[in-house]
Order: structure tokens, then C-alpha cells, then sequence
């Protein structure tokens, strides 16, 4: 290793000044003078150094900035420090701001029982600092470099600890390290393998704009504080395996080249990795969060299977560059205006994930269950939703959404549950499945009282939307009927016919409330369509309809449509004069209805073969009045069109 190029700024303190050339190096040496010297310690002379260090004691406070150390002079002042009882150096506040370590720098097991300043140092051999004890309030690294090897492994750090802008050239070891106040390696820079494996963060942990060019390991460390890691660039592999975060975790901005490895990490608070870029990685996951896995703005550059169980996942505006699969648990996810370049696979994972063994969701207290609340924006060609729960989901402003595949057991919002009133009439709602955008429309149109933040959904109500109370904001049916239209049109295309029968009661539903787009006699055509049939979807209502005009078809016939009695012909002769040939004319009578007795068995068993008849549209054969002619007419245009329209109905059923 090669000496650093001399500084050219003289040191704030007094300085040594030894080996000082006015052309080459002014500054010379840059080591503080020892108290009553003017040297500092490594250009004193054997005499006063001798007495420098005999005077020292456990514990004293010393101050060696800008002082070159060789291993030899530093093992002298470490054994001065050294108490006959520890065995190892107790230093008290002690000062190595700009101090050079060209040889192995070994401070291991020692003690600094007040602040300790090594701003600036620079390490050119290995640093041994494993199992020190920072006790003091301070600990600062703010600018120090290290050529060689750097061991933190087991320090302890009670009081701030700062490496802020230091630089690692070689490896760097804070394995098992404690951190007790807060640590800040903000602009931190790691060329070789840096370990934080089982490190413990007790304060705040930052790591804000550091860089590690070489694999960068927090296996298992507990960050019980705040972790900041915003603008981090992990251009090797990063390894948070089983990594325990109690407080915000935040990666917003970081940038992983290589695999991100979270798998088992768990997060107690939120995990923001807002606009972090996730280049090579091509799995992520599995990890618990009991808060919020906020992923928005993020950028997956190739294909990633992510494993997520969280209380709510945010993938709005988040990048997916190639194909990905998103498994979660628990969650509700929004892939609000998200960018699929490719397809991309929403589904709600069965079982808990594994990792080194069943990952633990006990930090989760919701359903097993997956919500999807909004594909607003989102290409909905590369999308498909796998057992999710559209209950609350956003579908406007996607884009072509008939082409969106749901797989599995999708759950829509059911309409509202009992009896309600509309001015005097009771009415009871079509059981159906439901966009989210007519719950909200059909609440704002009702004028109903909005829902305390929080509250589920009550059955019997229509669901307030987001933006209940502002008509500007609310879906209008024009654009809910759209909505339908599309997601029906999916539905139809991957051969569900039965799946695609609610879209389209729901599309007809708001063409038929629509005022400003669809004209008055259209609406007045779905109204009756809707009566009927429901849209030639409800064959009950259809059958009821059929069974009622029987029945009233019946009843006309046995008043109005049979004739008193059977009619019978009737011949009249012209005989001429002379006894020549004679001509019968044969004549039937006009049926009349009968004075009394309409309503018998026997009347009833006609009327009944007549209408049963018309239904088949066929005819009955039988002698009608005028009347029941009529009504047996109109009985053959009504009766088989319900009795269509039914058979319609229980085909959009079941046709596959």
C-alpha cells in the first residue's frame, strides 16, 4: 500500500511540522504537538516520548490528531493505556482527527470510555477495531479511509457514531456490531464486501446516498430505530435475509444492479421503496410488513417474482420492464397508473411463503385474503388478477380493460342486502356483482351520509366512494356503463358467458340511468327490458311474468273468449217452382258468451288448452268469440316472447 499524498492546508491545531519543505511538502507533519513538546508523538524523541507515555494512566484523555502511527508506536501508547486488571487499553476522550495508521492499526477490545474522533483518519494497513467498546457520547469516522481491511465486528457503539463520506477500499466487517444512539453512514463508500450481518441498530440507522460497490450483507441485522437508506447504490448483491426492521425502513431512490435479497426480512413499520430501481434482481421477497410496502415509482428492470405479505401493498406508477409475477398475502394492493411493459401477474398466495422455513405473518392480523383497490391508468392488456378481491377496485381510466384477465375466484362488491324504500315503495335490489364505480355513483346519487374513515362496509348500504360529496369526482353512469362493457367483453372472449352476464345487467342498468347520453326512448326500451326479464338475465322474473299473463289469459278466455255451447250448423233449402232441383246453404252461427255459469271446469279445461297453446304459439283450434279470438292473439305474441326470454336467461346461465 502507498502512502497518501501530503496535505497542503495547514491543520487547524499547532502542528508538528517536521519534514516541512517550502517547495514540496510546506505543511510537513500535520501530528499535534504533545503537551509540552513541540513535536508530536511520533518525531519525539525517545527521551520525552518515554516520559510522555510513563505518565499516561487508563482512562486519560489524549489527543494525537494528524500524528503518523506505525504499529510499533501505536501498540507503545495502547500498552500505556492498558490497566493491569482489563488487560486491554481504556481510553478517555480521545482525539485521532486526520491521524495516519500506515501500518495494521489494531485497537481491538479496547475501551473509549468518552468521545472518540477519528475524523479524517486514513488506514492504510488493516483496522482492528473488533470488539471495541464505545462508551463515550461520540465515535465519529466522518471522512476516514481505509485501504486495507476494516474490522467492526462486535464493536459496540453507545453514543452517535458517525462514518459519514468515509471510504472502505477493502473489506468491511461490522458483523455482530451493536449500535446503541445513532449511526450515520450517509455518502459512505464500500468498493470491497461489506458485513453487516447481525449488526444492532437500536437508534437511527442511516445509510442515505451511501455506496457499495461490492456485495453489501445485512443478513439477520435488527434495525430497531428508523433506517434510512434513500439514494443507497448497491451495485453488488444486497442481502437483508431475515433482517428485522422495527421502525420506517426507508429505500426511496435506492438503486439495487444485482439480486436484492429481503427474503424473510420483516418490517414492523412502513417499507418505503419509493422510486427504487431493481435492475437485476429476479426475486424479491418473501418479507412481511405490518404497515405499508410502498413501492410506487419503483423500477424493475427484468423479470422479478415478487413475494409480499403486508397490510397494503403500493405499486402506483411503479415500472415493470419485463414479466413479473406479484404474490402477496394479506394485502390490499393499488397498480394505480402502474406501467406494464410486459405481462404482469397479480395473485393472492394460498399459503404463507417459505424461506429457510415458513416465514411468520403473526405481525398481520387481516384476512388471508388479496384486495385490489385500483388499476386506474393501467394498460390492463398485460394485466392479469388471480384470485383478488375487486370489491373496492378502480377501474376508470384504464386502458383496455377488455382485454384484462381475471383468473380464479374474483370477488365483486354485491348490491345492497333487505328491504329498502323508494318514496312509498319497498324495493328490494337484484342480487349481482358490482363495480365499485356504481357503488359510488348510485351512494351520491342517494344522498347517503358518508362512512366514518375506516369503518367495513355496511351489507345493506350502497359503498360511499373516495370522493363522496363532489359530483365532479363521482363516476357518471356513461362512464360505468363503459366500465362494464369492457370487463364483459373480457369475460365473453375467454369463453365466460356466465361470468359476463352481470357486466352486462350492470352496463344495461346504466344506460338506463343515463340522462345526458342515452336517448329517452332507449331508456324507456330498458325499463321494459329490465321489468320483464332483467335484461333477459333473471328467468324467474321472466317466468313470473309468463305465468301471470297465463293466468290472465285464462281468466279473459272463461269471461269473454268461449262460447256458450258448442256451435252447430244450421241448412237452409230454396225449392223452385215445379219441383226442380233443390240448393242447401250451410250457415254457422255467431259465438256468443254464455249469461251465467263462465267460470266452470269445463270452461276453465278449454281456456287452459287454448293458452297453453298460445305459449308454443301455435293454435288452439278451439271456436272463440270475438273476443277471445283477440285474445288469444295477443296471448300468441306475448306468452312465447316471456317464455324466450326466459329460456334466454338460463342460457346465459350455464352456456360455456
Amino acid at each position: 500500500m502507498t502512502t497518501p499524498p501530503p496535505l497542503t492546508e495547514a491543520p487547524s491545531w499547532p502542528h508538528c511540522a517536521y519534514g516541512a519543505d517550502p517547495v514540496t511538502d510546506p505543511v510537513g507533519c500535520r501530528g499535534i504537538h504533545v503537551p509540552g513538546r513541540t513535536a508530536c508523538l511520533a518525531h519525539l524523541n525517545d527521551t520525552d516520548r518515554t516520559t510522555y507515555l510513563t505518565g499516561l494512566a487508563p482512562g486519560t484523555d489524549i489527543d494525537h490528531r494528524g500524528t503518523p502511527f506505525t504499529q510499533e508506536l501505536l501498540s507503545q501508547l495502547l500498552a500505556a493505556l492498558t490497566g493491569p486488571a482489563t488487560q486491554h487499553p481504556h481510553l478517555g476522550d480521545a482525539r485521532f482527527d486526520g491521524a495516519q495508521f500506515t501500518d495494521p492499526a489494531r485497537f481491538g477490545r479496547a475501551q473509549f470510555n468518552g468521545p472518540a474522533r477519528f475524523d479524517g483518519a486514513q488506514f492504510t494497513g488493516p483496522a482492528g477495531f473488533g470488539g471495541t467498546q464505545f462508551t463515550g457520547r461520540l465515535a465519529v469516522f466522518d471522512g476516514a479511509r481505509f485501504s486495507d481491511f476494516a474490522s467492526f465486528n462486535g464493536a459496540q457503539f453507545s453514543g452517535r457514531t458517525g462514518f459519514e463520506g468515509a471510504q472502505f477500499t477493502g473489506p468491511a466487517g461490522f458483523g455482530g456490531s451493536r449500535f446503541t444512539g445513532e449511526a450515520g453512514f450517509d455518502g459512505t463508500r464500500f468498493t470491497g464486501h461489506a458485513g453487516f450481518d447481525g449488526a444492532q441498530f437500536t437508534g437511527l440507522a442511516r445509510f442515505d446516498r451511501a455506496q457499495f460497490n461490492g456485495p453489501a450483507r445485512f443478513d439477520r441485522a435488527r434495525f430497531s430505530g428508523r433506517a434510512r437508506f434513500g439514494g443507497t447504490q448497491f451495485t453488488g448483491d444486497a442481502g437483508f435475509r431475515m433482517a428485522r426492521f422495527s421502525g420506517l425502513a426507508g429505500f426511496e431512490g435506492a438503486r439495487f444492479s444485482g439480486d436484492a435479497e429481503f427474503d424473510g426480512a420483516q418490517f414492523t413499520g412502513d417499507a418505503e421503496f419509493g422510486k427504487a430501481q431493481f435492475l437485476a434482481a429476479s426475486k424479491w421477497g418473501p418479507l412481511v410488513c405490518r404497515g405499508k410496502a410502498d413501492l410506487s415509482g419503483a423500477v424493475f428492470g427484468g423479470p422479478v417474482t415478487l413475494e409480499i405479505a403486508a397490510s397494503t401493498v403500493s405499486c402506483v406508477r411503479t415500472r415493470f420492464e419485463s414479466t413479473a409475477t406479484v404474490r402477496v398475502r394479506r394485502a390490499k394492493v393499488d397498480l394505480g397508473y402502474a406501467v406494464l411493459a410486459a405481462p404482469v401477474a397479480v395473485t393472492a398466495h394460498p399459503v404463507p411463503f417459505t424461506a429457510s422455513g415458513t416465514v411468520d405473518e403473526n405481525l398481520l392480523t387481516g384476512p388471508d385474503g388479496v384486495r385490489v383497490t385500483s388499476v386506474q391508468g393501467v394498460d390492463a392488456a398485460h394485466l392479469v388478477l388471480t384470485d383478488a378481491d375487486l370489491s373496492d377496485c378502480l377501474f376508470s381510466g384504464a386502458f383496455h380493460l377488455d382485454q384484462l384477465r381475471l383468473e380464479g375466484r374474483t370477488t365483486l362488491a354485491p348490491t345492497p342486502t333487505g328491504w329498502h324504500r323508494r318514496g312509498i315503495a319497498p324495493i328490494r335490489w337484484t342480487r349481482r356483482r358490482t363495480l365499485a364505480e356504481e357503488h359510488h355513483w348510485r351512494a351520491h346519487h342517494a344522498r347517503q351520509p358518508p362512512t366514518l374513515a375506516g369503518a367495513p362496509p355496511e351489507p345493506h348500504r350502497w359503498r360511499n366512494g373516495p370522493d363522496h360529496g363532489e359530483p365532479a369526482r363521482t363516476p357518471d353512469p356513461d362512464d360505468v356503463a363503459a366500465l362494464y362493457r369492457q370487463l364483459r367483453k373480457a369475460f365473453e372472449d375467454g369463453k365466460n358467458e356466465p361470468g359476463a352476464a352481470d357486466f352486462y345487467y350492470g352496463e344495461c342498468e346504466m344506460r338506463r340511468h343515463d340522462l345526458a347520453s342515452t336517448p329517452k326512448t332507449e331508456r324507456h326500451l330498458l325499463w321494459v327490458y329490465w321489468a320483464l326479464s332483467g335484461y333477459g338475465l333473471r328467468a324467474s322474473r321472466a317466468l313470473g311474468w309468463l305465468a301471470g299473463a297465463m293466468l290472465t289469459t285464462i281468466l279473459l278466455l272463461m269471461a269473454f273468449g268461449l262460447p256458450a255451447s258448442s256451435l252447430k250448423q244450421e241448412a237452409t233449402g230454396t225449392v223452385p217452382a215445379g219441383g226442380g232441383k233443390v240448393t242447401f246453404v250451410i250457415d254457422k252461427q255467431d259465438p256468443k258468451n254464455p249469461v251465467k255459469d263462465r267460470f266452470t271446469t269445463k270452461r276453465f279445461d278449454k281456456a287452459v288448452s287454448v293458452t297453453l297453446n298460445s305459449v308454443v304459439f301455435r293454435s288452439s283450434g278451439q271456436d272463440l268469440t270475438t273476443a277471445g279470438t283477440y285474445i288469444e292473439m295477443t296471448s300468441r305474441i306475448l306468452e312465447p316472447a316471456l317464455l324466450a326470454l326466459a329460456v334466454l336467461a338460463i342460457r346465459g346461465r350455464i352456456k360455456r
